[in-house]
């Protein structure tokens, strides 16, 4: 292995340590870790093929629900498979500028990914609550232009990111307490003072977190309203239900992402291991869930993929 401590204001490597105390259970933590992946992976690829062969699936939830799957491949993809390196093979060794741009697609595509959250969240809404304007409101001008922002949003926010971390220099240890690059693990091992750029990162991740899971909460609160208020009461525990899952699966996002972020800023005494892999769930469980949750439980997409799988049979 070579020396961990460097002169060099640039570091050609960093060596990610993975998940701190735990590391004798890094093969065993691998396993699960992977299964995630490759049923995210198939279930996301699923999705888009789905949609985009099926005529009857271009309305704007299955639109917005393309946009997301895509965002999961990016962010699962970015992070898993290095990851995986690391458990299984003791590859610690990451480039730096790899690291740098594992950073961007981790941050962007998490940004993205509460972007993308809140579209849908706005679109069942529209849905349930105006449902006579809902392809008049939401046409496909509005959902393209909506996806834009969402998109330019992430990259705009967090392209300081690497951008920034690419002018420190790097003069203490190279080892990075962590199982992939985050930009508050690699900004610690600069040797000034970051304190203006940790408080940027901070403050933009906070401020955008909050605002989504105050609209996404918003919208979901007026949709319960309506659902409520149906006469059928059928109707009622069929849209509850699908309004459910839909939440679990945003409330595991924002809750792991969240303790991630205060614990930079309050959680001084959380364990390493605890804070690491949690930080972990919100890059795994969400794209796992997805395609579970938007694409199993969705009638339209199930029927397709079963009537799919019996042609190739018979």
């Amino acid at each position: 292995m070579p020396p961990l401590n460097t002169s060099r204001p640039f570091p050609v490597t960093f060596l990610l340590m993975g998940i701190p105390g735990l590391e004798h259970l890094h093969v065993w933590i691998g396993i699960p870790f992977c299964s995630m992946y490759v049923v995210a992976v198939v279930g996301n690829v699923t999705i888009l093929a789905v949609v985009r062969a099926e005529r009857s699936l271009h309305e704007p939830m299955f639109f917005f629900l393309c946009m997301l799957s895509i965002t999961d491949l990016v962010l699962s993809t970015s992070t898993l498979p290095r990851m995986l390196c690391l458990f299984w093979l003791g590859a610690h060794d990451i480039a730096f500028d790899a690291c740098l741009a594992q950073m961007f697609f981790i941050h962007s595509f998490t940004t993205m990914e509460s972007g993308f959250f809140l579209a849908m969240a706005f679109d069942r809404y529209v849905a349930i609550c105006h449902p006579l304007h809902h392809t008049t409101i939401l046409t496909h001008a509005r959902i393209t232009i909506m996806g834009i922002i969402v998109v330019i949003r992430g990259v705009a926010f967090f392209s300081p990111h690497p951008i920034l971390l690419k002018q420190l220099p790097y003069c203490r240890t190279r080892i990075i307490a962590h199982t992939y690059c985050e930009f508050m693990a690699v900004v610690k091992l600069a040797c000034v003072d970051t304190g203006a750029t940790t408080r940027y990162s901070l403050s933009v991740a906070s401020i955008i977190g909050s605002c989504d899971a105050i609209l996404t909460v918003v919208s979901y609160a007026f949709i319960l309203r309506s659902v409520f208020s149906l006469p059928s009461r059928e109707a009622g525990f069929k849209a509850l239900g699908t309004c459910g899952s839909h939440v679990c699966v945003i409330l595991v996002f924002y809750s792991t992402a969240g303790f991630s972020i205060f614990t930079h800023r309050f959680g001084k005494n959380v364990p390493a291991h605890i804070h690491i892999f949690i930080a972990n769930m919100y890059l795994l469980v969400p794209p796992f869930l997805n395609p579970i949750v938007y694409g199993v439980r969705t009638k339209k997409i199930r029927e397709h993929v079963l009537r799919v799988l019996k042609v190739n049979v018979a």
